[in-house]
């Protein structure tokens, strides 16, 4: 909740009283934005529970600023009531742009392929949680938790296949992963290189293999990106990191998979316990990822039991979870 009092006072240090305030679209974090207008120049609110999450945001942010990357800069803190003034970096969201102008899918995405590229030669900050087997693992106890699960035993089963897997085909080093890293949390910029993607999300940053991230763009939930861009990027990123494109296509293929099955569940739990169930609107298409991770000859054994454990979003499974939406237990 936030103290209007403390806020008040936060703006007026900053030299921002007088600036009128528009709402900016939220996620399915408890974070809000406002955009901030005054004398013709603009900033951005960032409103959060104080605590680790806005630590991590300013020393993640700083270290990829340093490194060469657009993070939105610093120009008022005050971590102690949960605010933040940002840099504005405007509207042209990467997912706007492609949603406006199809044809920059290639522009768009091979831009996105060459950050990634570049963040693998970035020194993570200290103390950066590893994303390995058993933490894969671990994070996939959600998804039973709130998404239909049909054998809460295969489902186990299945969690510590992933692990297994992927301590097999990880030969690279970890290294840092933005992590919810997709086209609605990338601006574009008019700055060079790799300066020209603005990121906006990155605090939840780990390290894990470096695939992760292309994997969170490609095989985004809230939009389609064609399977010849996506196929072109996966080759081009595998060549030029030096990974053998048949494991880094099975590496990608588990990750895929993990990272899909991890999603459901937190759209479940969206609906259910936050009253927010928009999300289920997004869960066929993170089945067809799963599905198509599948596939992968590599992923046999996982396959048959994801199928056991967990049934496929139909339309009538997501209106069972729309109807157990905490908005309509407790309106």
């Amino acid at each position: 909740m936030v103290d209007p009092s403390a806020l008040d006072r936060f703006l007026l240090r900053a030299g921002w009283a007088d600036a009128t305030r528009e709402p900016l679209a939220g996620d399915a974090s408890a974070r809000s934005y406002d955009r901030l207008t005054q004398k013709g120049e603009t900033a951005v609110l960032m409103k959060a529970e104080p605590g680790d999450e806005m630590a991590r945001f300013l020393r993640i942010g700083a270290h990829l600023a340093q490194a060469g990357f657009s993070t939105p800069k610093v120009l008022a803190r005050a971590e102690h009531d949960g605010f933040l003034l940002l840099e504005d970096f405007g509207d042209t969201l990467a997912a706007r742009a492609l949603t406006e102008s199809p044809a920059r899918e290639a522009e768009i995405y091979g831009r996105i392929t060459d950050l990634l590229l570049a963040l693998q030669d970035v020194s993570p900050p200290d103390d950066l949680p590893l994303l390995n087997g058993p933490a894969l693992a671990e994070l996939l106890a959600l998804t039973p938790a709130w998404y239909p699960c049909l054998s809460p035993e295969i489902a186990a089963r299945l969690a510590e296949k992933i692990a297994a897997l992927y301590t097999d085909l990880a030969l690279e080093p970890s290294g840092i992963c933005l992590r919810d890293f997709h086209a609605e949390n990338i601006i574009l910029l008019d700055r060079p290189g790799v300066r020209g993607l603005g990121l906006l999300d990155f605090q939840d940053a780990v390290l894990c293999h470096p695939a992760y991230d292309l994997v969170s763009a490609l095989q985004d939930a809230r939009r389609d990106v064609s399977h010849v861009c996506a196929d072109r990027e996966i080759v081009r990123f595998a060549t030029q990191s030096g990974i053998e494109p048949g494991r880094f296509a099975a590496i990608y293929a588990l990750l895929g998979t993990q990272r899909a099955l991890r999603i459901l569940g937190i759209f479940a739990r969206l609906c259910l316990r936050d009253g927010k169930p928009g999300y289920l609107a997004l869960m066929p298409r993170v089945w067809r990822n799963i599905e198509l991770n599948l596939r992968h000859p590599a992923l046999g054994d996982i396959a048959q039991d994801l199928r056991a454990a967990y049934p496929a979003p139909t339309a009538e499974r997501i209106a069972e979870l729309e109807a157990a939406c905490a908005t309509r237990r407790n309106p």
